[in-house]
């Protein structure tokens, strides 16, 4: 196809979860762009298409696991739960696709194989497994887990039953009744799948490499007299929320727990009993100093080994050489307890490692644990691993990959240096996964939607990051990095659960509200940390003459400013 035959948009969004439909409806509804999304699946949702795991649902509270750009929409929808299942998130990802046509903008069952930078007409050029298309601006909204890995284990290929990843579950469902299981992997998703299976199957044998620290979800329904209180508040509460640490009210810390001394097991009794991730900010020093964080550490093991009743696995699931927080805090109902089943046992593969599997079963030191299924809950490359699935090449050819060997480098987690015009919603750098995603969403796509309206109004051509920029905005996420213990742990926030990927905290621990007011504040000045570029001609090859057009281009915000 010739370059004059190619499709050509405004705009080309890369995916069509919660981050590509708003981004699709701001640029197309408020814009008045022409908007193309490209989705590999069959239908809107993005992690919650992929993963229909039983137990999935979210660990955020659903009334905040929920757009607020629109209040008729809020007023719209009902959540049934304090925490929704994946079924329900799914429905309501489909309700807003259809209140605001959005599908009619998506291609589906599309992979995105390549993006390339075109110097000649600062274009990027799109390559899909159903063609290609010339767009302007490349707007990735991939989800920072999205990109499911099996780990590699000798004789895999020779298991004769049945193999299945949580982030990848059969969307017609798996029927385990009377099966034996093997569960590998309890992170959050194990910790969901196997209270939810265990009542069904014959027997469980769960393969734990690392435990995890899990609280209670203390889930309930929502009644309708809940729901209208709610939403006569939505609106202080989203305030509240967008400027709150993590994206979503919980209560405040109440001091430090060094201060609190005795005091602290009564604040840390009440957390537990109300339930949620809320437990983990009871103290402000939990995440800043390991004595302060050894307080609700030591509380979370005592509460295992009272729950579980034989004393070898309780002792195995007590979580020992890394603090609370620095993996992913889970949120589950009834994690513990199922471990009290007589058809549940636990198998320590950190001592002695699985050595392959056949075509039967899982050995563990000569011993072969027999199985009908193995589901793999063996988490994904986080947040870089989905870039890396796609062939992205900007400026002279260079390509992301490379850029990022040694760990992801952007500017304010929205933009990357040397490829010009593309956007990255809750990018490397940014908070992410350390927030209530659908805030840090919103959050993102205005910024996004607010600078290519400046840009238009400059007549700019091409936007980019400036090394410089970057460069402070990286050395600043790893100090805050640094300062708290976040770092303390072989987490997938530094890609620990990836063999040779480069160990960088990837996420930016500010909290979400410092965040915010950083971006609102390079907004604000002119976009400083960007460089411009006009062309003389408009997209006429070889025309591009790079101009700086705002003060202070290469200068980044810094922190507190």
């Amino acid at each position: 196809m010739s370059i004059r035959n190619q499709e050509r948009c405004d705009a080309v969004v890369i995916g069509a979860g919660f981050a590509g439909m708003y981004a699709l409806h701001r640029l197309r509804d408020d814009l008045y762009m022409n908007v193309v999304a490209i989705e590999r699946g069959e239908d809107v949702g993005g992690t919650w298409y992929w993963n229909r795991y039983p137990g999935a649902r979210c660990d955020a509270e659903s009334i905040f696991y929920s757009y607020s750009f629109d209040p008729a929409l809020q007023a719209g929808w009902s959540w049934s739960e304090k925490y929704a299942t994946q079924p329900e998130i799914l429905a309501y990802a489909s309700h807003v696709a259809d209140r605001f046509d959005l599908r009619r903008s998506i291609r589906f069952s599309t992979d995105v194989t390549a993006a390339h930078f075109d110097e000649n007409d600062d274009m990027w050029l799109v390559q899909t497994s159903s063609g290609s298309i010339r767009t302007r601006f490349l707007i990735t909204a991939l989800g920072c887990l999205s990109a499911s890995r099996i780990p590699e284990i000798d004789g895999l290929g020779d298991f004769a039953g049945q193999v299945y990843h949580t982030g990848r579950w059969p969307h017609e469902g798996v029927d385990l009744t009377g099966k034996r299981v093997a569960m590998v992997g309890t992170g959050s998703s194990g910790i969901q799948l196997l209270p939810a299976i265990a009542a069904d199957c014959a027997q469980v044998t769960v393969f734990q490499r690392t435990p995890n620290y899990s609280v209670p979800a203390r889930n309930r329904k929502l009644g309708p007299d809940e729901l209208t209180r709610i939403r006569s508040v939505y609106g202080a509460l989203w305030a509240e929320a967008r400027l709150s640490p993590a994206g979503q009210v919980i209560a405040a810390p109440t001091g430090s727990a060094l201060a609190a001394g005795a005091g602290a097991r009564d604040e840390l009794d009440r957390r537990w009993a109300e339930g949620g991730p809320g437990f983990l900010a009871a103290f402000t020093d939990t995440m800043l100093d390991e004595r302060a964080n050894a307080v609700t550490a030591d509380y979370v093991r005592d509460r295992i080994l009272e729950t579980v009743d034989d004393p070898r696995t309780a002792d195995l699931l007590c979580p020992k050489d890394y603090p609370i927080g620095a993996k992913r805090i889970c949120v589950d109902t009834d994690y513990y307890a199922t471990f009290n089943r007589d058809n549940v046992e636990l198998v320590d593969v950190a001592t002695t490692p699985i050595e392959h599997i056949t075509a039967d079963g899982i050995v563990v030191g000569g011993i072969e644990y027999p199985t009908d299924v193995i589901a793999f809950a063996t988490g994904f490359d986080a947040i870089t691993g989905p870039f890396d699935a796609i062939d992205i090449r900007g400026r002279d050819g260079a390509g992301l990959r490379s850029a990022w060997a040694e760990g992801p480098r952007s500017y304010l987690g929205l933009a990357v240096h040397g490829f010009p015009n593309m956007f990255t919603i809750t990018g490397p750098g940014s908070p992410s996964v350390l927030s209530n995603m659908m805030a840090s969403i919103e959050q993102h796509v205005d910024w996004i939607a607010g600078y290519l309206t400046f840009l238009s109004a400059l007549g700019v051509t091409t936007s980019e990051a400036a090394r410089t920029a970057q460069d402070a905005w990286v050395q600043e996420v790893d100090e805050i990095a640094a300062a708290t213990l976040y770092v303390k742990g072989k987490s997938w926030y530094l890609g620990a659960n990836v063999p040779g990927k480069p160990r960088v905290f990837m996420p930016y621990a500010g909290g979400v509200g410092v965040y915010r007011r950083q971006c609102d504040l390079v907004a604000a000045k002119g976009y400083p940390g960007f460089t411009h570029s006009v062309a003389s001609h408009a997209h006429h090859a070889g025309d591009a003459a790079r101009t700086g057009t705002t003060p202070n281009d290469a200068a980044a915000v810094p922190a507190g400013a």
